[in-house]
């Protein structure tokens, strides 16, 4: 399940944010990938302790804590603290699979990743090239969103970042474990939850029956699948 979360920040609000990442010291991104990742690794990172890194991380944070969307289709158990890359000169990340579990450097908390999430920090007109590239059930699909807005997908997928060949492409990513395991049941979970609330919103009084009964059969299969 891939799921654009929309406006997890202002356009003044980005502003603002890639005017502090711009200025933050960048290194060579490979310091954060696996051993297979980081042989078709190609990219600049600011470092994980930097404090631009922890500053801009926790706004992240802050800012998806409050966004319903993205509470409904992640049901956020942990989350990874927010790193932060850019791409350009021709810069790429091959096809890869995200490591299953992440320790952080500081903390040494872990976390299994359930799911990935890239937070766009530039439009897509001021770079070339820079796809995400995520392959899921139903094929490749190819994700540039943008500024402010957010992709969320399987941690399990195969997925790469084409050569930006223009302009420089700036994004955070990170990970979370999810209350629940399964993409196929968080999946599930989404469609009800959404079906709440369309039914919730609706003014005729003949539909309260189905919103106690919808409501319930979530909250039922929320109890039996998650994990805490």
């Amino acid at each position: 399940m891939l799921i654009v979360i929309p406006e997890v920040f202002t356009r003044e609000q980005v502003r603002g944010l890639r005017a502090s990442l711009d200025a933050a010291e960048w290194v060579d991104g490979k310091v954060t990938a696996g051993h297979q990742s980081a042989q078709s690794k190609n990219n600049s990172q600011i470092p994980e302790n930097h404090p631009v890194a922890r500053e801009v991380g926790e706004r992240i944070l802050q800012s998806l804590g409050t966004h319903p969307l993205f509470r409904s289709a992640a049901l956020p158990l942990k989350v990874f603290p927010p790193l932060f890359n850019r791409y350009a000169g021709g810069q790429t990340f091959g096809t890869h699979v995200d490591n299953a579990i992440r320790t952080h450097a500081a903390s040494g908390g872990r976390i299994r990743t359930d799911l990935s999430c890239t937070l766009f920090f530039s439009d897509p007109e001021e770079y070339d090239g820079g796809d995400l590239v995520v392959e899921d059930t139903y094929g490749s699909k190819s994700v540039k969103l943008p500024a402010g807005d957010m992709i969320l997908y399987p941690s399990t997928s195969l997925h790469h970042v084409t050569p930006v060949t223009r302009g420089a492409r700036v994004s955070s990513f990170f990970w979370l474990q999810s209350m629940i395991r399964q993409d196929s049941q968080r999946s599930l979970l989404f469609d009800l939850d959404n079906a709440i609330q369309r039914v919730a919103s609706n003014p005729a009084t003949d539909v309260q029956r189905s919103v106690v009964q919808l409501t319930g059969v979530y909250h039922n299969l929320l109890r039996q699948w998650a994990e805490l």
